[in-house]
């Protein structure tokens, strides 16, 4: 099993992760504000940090997706999912 931290201590297991987004060029579409906002009202969202998101990390265990707000910008995420750094 390995872990991916999103930031201030949040940490989710690699293989729930479906995908690493952008927030800034994502959040351009309509299609994807309407998905973040649906997220959002079904509970959907949490937040990694109080800090400013750069990226969102969608999750799906057991069927439950989840989608965490995360500080550090997509580059980082990726870099860290790859080398199995906490």
């Amino acid at each position: 099993m390995s872990y991916l931290h999103l930031g201030r201590g949040a940490v989710v297991d690699t293989a729930d992760v479906v995908g690493i987004f952008d927030l800034d060029i994502t959040s351009q579409s309509h299609l994807t504000r309407r998905y973040l906002a649906a997220a959002e009202k079904a509970g959907e969202v949490l937040a990694a940090s109080e800090d400013l998101p750069k990226s969102f990390v969608v999750c799906e265990k057991g069927g439950k997706r989840r989608l965490l707000l995360s500080p550090m910008n997509t580059a980082t995420l990726l870099k860290r999912s790859e080398s199995g750094d906490l």
